[in-house]
């Protein structure tokens, strides 16, 4: 039996009694009973981020196709939302914090599920260093307005200011988010509801200017701005699909907290469901707005210009709100960073404790603190890595943002599809057991994973080209290949390494693969650390 580490964290005797009593009821030592659907769709909705990917991948979605943004948001929406069934009926038999990882090693092997689970973490880190990143900025954009110093609200465009501050973002989250899912949860009410109150608000002014002729694109509306059918090449879709795929990205999140919902085989999946069918229409009303407003032309404010492709919002907030909504909007984009940030800890630390319990990582990832029942070391782990990882890129490129978005669609195609497709295996023996089975268990997870499949092939290749992103390479090959396809292969490196260090779990003995209605393994004991 492994051993306890019992570093005494202050919570006394009565304290260690209470946390043993949750430590057993969880498996792997989380708290338990402590998140509703409503609580679980706010968190998701908060790894979203709104505000935040509003502002930072919209351009992108605009330079590749124009005003078929609509139609790309809804075509990244359908193969999400049919995934979403596979991680609903995963979650309803077997809640576990690993998801893909987890799910897609019992149903089609240790191998495929670790490189699942590499993509989910991997993912989630290089987004915290985008999230922080545009928290930055954001940040200097609201005091420099506040304070009328331009000076200041330049700030986030030097280079050493942006880093340090991103990582000081970094540190801060990492720390909140250890602190415990009550105090995540608790905080997230206020942010998510503002940043949605805020973006409504911005719609609707950007709305009522366009329709009253007040808007600087000149543009009348049209149905076909939602036709994905016309008027788009292959190559031009694919790319704006991986923007659109990113954005819903963060879904999810409340699958990770199946073990510590107060319904574990129903919370997770509604709240996930709730959260992605919120986000859609929020997305399409600011994909009108901001067309119907400034254009997609690549002058001026138009969507398609460099300095509004970079920063959407940071471009159209005065426009559209004046000064004082200016620094409302500002602050929105903030608090989403600033929300998504602690919440998108949440799921890359729970995968990585689920990844050290089944011995696919170093047992060390497999230790939560006693009292906070939080996985602390696997988020020091997640900041330390996103923090070198802006920190490189931010060097190696002048828009670093535009490429980590779009190599992070590629990992989300990756380990979605992969989760999908295990999904339609894992569940093979119900495929005709009832029409609701052969819906949500056959037909929704293979088309939605066959979606994905077909989006990764062609963003790789779209991928290696130069110009695709910021335009930066090397060697020739985009930087978006190397930030994407490249990063996924130095998992393929790091699983043989793993599996040399410890084979148990590619032998199928901590994790064996299983069908619907095989128990699921329980740690006998979990790992507790103050760290």
């Amino acid at each position: 039996m492994p051993s306890r580490d019992t570093h005494d964290v202050g919570g006394g005797a009565s304290g260690a009694a209470s946390d043993s009593v949750n430590v057993a009821a969880s498996g792997k030592g989380l708290a338990t009973n402590k998140v509703g659907t409503f609580a679980g769709a706010i968190l998701s909705i908060a790894s979203i981020a709104p505000a935040y990917t509003t502002t930072a991948s919209m351009g992108l979605i605009v330079a590749a196709v124009g005003l078929k943004m609509p139609a790309l948001l809804i075509a990244g929406f359908i193969p999400m939302f049919l995934a979403a069934y596979a991680y609903r009926e995963f979650s309803a038999e077997t809640p576990d914090c690993g998801a893909s990882f987890t799910w897609s090693a019992r149903s089609l092997g240790p191998y495929v599920g670790w490189m699942a689970g590499w993509g989910s973490v991997i993912a989630v880190v290089i987004v915290l260093a985008n999230i922080a990143a545009v928290g930055a900025e954001f940040f200097y954009l609201f005091v420099g307005r506040l304070v009328h110093s331009e000076s200041i609200a330049t700030l986030g465009d030097n280079k050493l200011a942006n880093i340090v501050t991103t990582l000081v973002f970094l540190a801060a989250a990492g720390w909140a988010a250890s602190r415990g899912i009550s105090s995540s949860e608790r905080v997230q009410y206020v942010l998510v509801g503002f940043q949605l109150v805020v973006l409504l608000l911005f719609a609707g002014i950007a709305l009522a200017k366009a329709m009253t002729h007040d808007a600087p694109s000149g543009l009348s509306f049209d149905i076909d701005w939602f036709n994905p059918f016309t008027g788009l090449t292959l190559g031009a879709f694919a790319i704006g699909l991986i923007g659109s795929v990113f954005m819903y990205w963060g879904w999810d999140t409340a699958l990770t907290l199946g073990e510590e919902c107060k319904d574990p085989k129903r919370t997770p999946g509604r709240a996930g469901l709730l959260s992605i069918l919120t986000v859609l229409c929020t997305y399409l009303l600011l994909a009108v707005a901001l067309m119907w407003f400034a254009g997609v032309g690549d002058t001026g404010i138009g969507l398609s210009s460099p300095e509004t492709t970079n920063n959407v919002f940071g471009a159209l907030a005065k426009p559209v709100m004046g000064g004082a909504g200016e620094l409302l909007l500002f602050l929105a984009v903030l608090v989403s960073a600033i929300a998504s940030l602690q919440a998108t800890f949440l799921p890359a630390a729970r995968a990585m404790l689920a990844m050290g319990t089944f011995k696919a990582l170093p047992e060390r990832f497999a230790t939560v603190h006693p009292t906070y029942q939080v996985p602390r070391f696997s988020t020091a782990v997640a900041a330390v890595v996103a923090g070198a990882f802006y920190t490189i890129t931010a060097l190696l490129s002048e828009h670093v943002l535009l490429d980590t978005i779009a190599a992070l669609g590629i990992m989300i195609c990756w380990y979605y599809g992969i989760t999908a497709f295990a999904a339609v295996w894992y569940f093979r023996k119900h495929w005709f057991s009832s029409a609701r089975d052969f819906v949500f268990k056959l037909l929704f997870p293979l088309l939605g994973g066959t979606m994905l499949l077909v989006v990764f092939v062609i963003s790789v290749r779209e991928s290696l080209k130069p110009e695709v992103g910021s335009g930066a390479s090397i060697f020739g090959i985009g930087l978006v290949f190397y930030l994407g396809f490249g990063i996924l292969a130095l998992g393929a490196v790091l699983m043989l390494v793993q599996r040399l260090r410890d084979p148990e779990f590619f032998r199928g003995k901590t994790l064996p693969r299983a069908v619907s209605g095989d128990p699921m393994p329980v740690p006998a004991e979990p790992h507790l650390s103050s760290l």
